[in-house]
């Protein structure tokens, strides 16, 4: 913003000889700036200001009608002058401030916090809502009314709102969905108490011991270890609890879900990643149900390579067992590593 005012005075405004903004309010001189920004076709996230904020501005534009040239060169340079004389910022707002000491208090005093500013009026509490990971929504979507649920996806961002959709089961998805439609004439005060309750119900949640669910500890745990050993600690948690099981096994990446999971353009990147031994060693290894797997991954390197992978591997000769099941875990953590850092992004069994 600052860079946009300093690039308009002066080549558009001819400094004044002499002028005197005093006589201006503050409120009248941030009508000015923002006045000229919007003429310049500035982006201004005026949204992100406090609706009462926003309503004096707004009544202060609607009340003014021109100003003189020198008197906008003098409230700019000021502007400016001002800009240059700060050292530090703050985020503005008790969720900025909670964010920005995220880690450094108590969660039982940030929740306090929440929720005297939120009793107070002053602070939004979709401002805290919409950023949370789906996973954290999506209890409170199956366990609300379908009409909460409906204004919790009308607030969240399209991407966001569909995925979460898509988790909740078929039945109540579609009621949810259509409840939205239902929410054409609700007012803006509701949405805010329907937040403030979510916020509320959100912040009550105890903290966790681990980010991640017991499915996905268990999954990351099995998807390492040997097929013996993995396969019957499913069978005995199937005869222990088949839903729980259920989860794992969906939960579970292993060297034969590399097919299915991973999209045949990022195999160029695993294979960046993984070194040339023990590369050849999982595809030497890849017999019987997992030799799809390896062709999966020669079809989908250049030819160059996987000629001379080919050579290798017939060179190799047979791999002990267990070499290969190390090779295996050794490409699927490339993979997993791979996701994490957002190089790619892993195909679910529906797509």
């Amino acid at each position: 913003m600052s860079q946009a005012l300093a690039r308009i005075t002066p080549h558009r405004i001819a400094a004044p000889a002499s002028s005197n903004v005093t006589g201006l309010s503050s409120r009248e001189k941030a009508a000015i700036i923002v006045r000229l920004l919007l003429a310049e076709g500035a982006p201004l996230p005026l949204s992100a200001l406090p609706e009462h904020m926003q309503a004096a501005l707004t009544e202060q534009m609607a009340s003014m009608r021109m100003v003189d040239r020198d008197t906008l060169a003098a409230v700019v340079a000021e502007f400016l002058g001002q800009l240059e004389q700060v050292g530090l910022s703050f985020p503005g707002g008790m969720e900025g401030a909670l964010s920005m000491l995220d880690g450094h208090i108590s969660p039982s005093a940030a929740s306090r916090l929440r929720r005297m500013a939120g009793a107070s009026g002053k602070v939004d509490p979709w401002e805290r809502i919409v950023p949370l990971p789906v996973e954290r929504l999506l209890p409170v979507l199956e366990d609300e009314a379908v009409e909460v649920g409906a204004v919790l996806l009308s607030k969240l961002p399209v991407s966001k709102a569909a995925d979460l959709l898509g988790k909740l089961p078929g039945d109540k998805a579609r009621r949810v969905a259509h409840a939205v439609s239902l929410t054409g004439n609700i007012d803006p005060d509701t949405v805010r108490r329907i937040g403030l309750a979510l916020a509320n119900q959100l912040d009550a949640q105890p903290p966790k011991a681990f980010e991640s669910g017991p499915e996905e500890r268990v999954g990351a745990i099995l998807n390492v270890s040997s097929a013996a050993v993995r396969d019957a600690l499913l069978d005995g948690l199937t005869a222990d609890d088949a839903g729980f099981a259920d989860r794992v096994r969906k939960a579970i990446f292993t060297f034969g879900h590399i097919p299915a999971r991973v999209a045949a353009r990022d195999v160029p990147k695993l294979v960046r990643v993984v070194d040339q031994p023990t590369l050849v060693t999982a595809l030497a290894g890849s017999l019987g149900t997992l030799a799809p797997v390896a062709d999966f991954i020669l079809a989908n390197m250049s030819q160059r390579m996987a000629q001379g992978l080919r050579e290798e591997i017939a060179a190799r000769g047979k791999v002990r067992e267990k070499d290969a099941e190390a090779a295996h875990n050794t490409v699927v953590e490339a993979v997993r590593r791979l996701e994490a850092d957002g190089e790619i992004q892993l195909l679910r069994d529906d797509d």
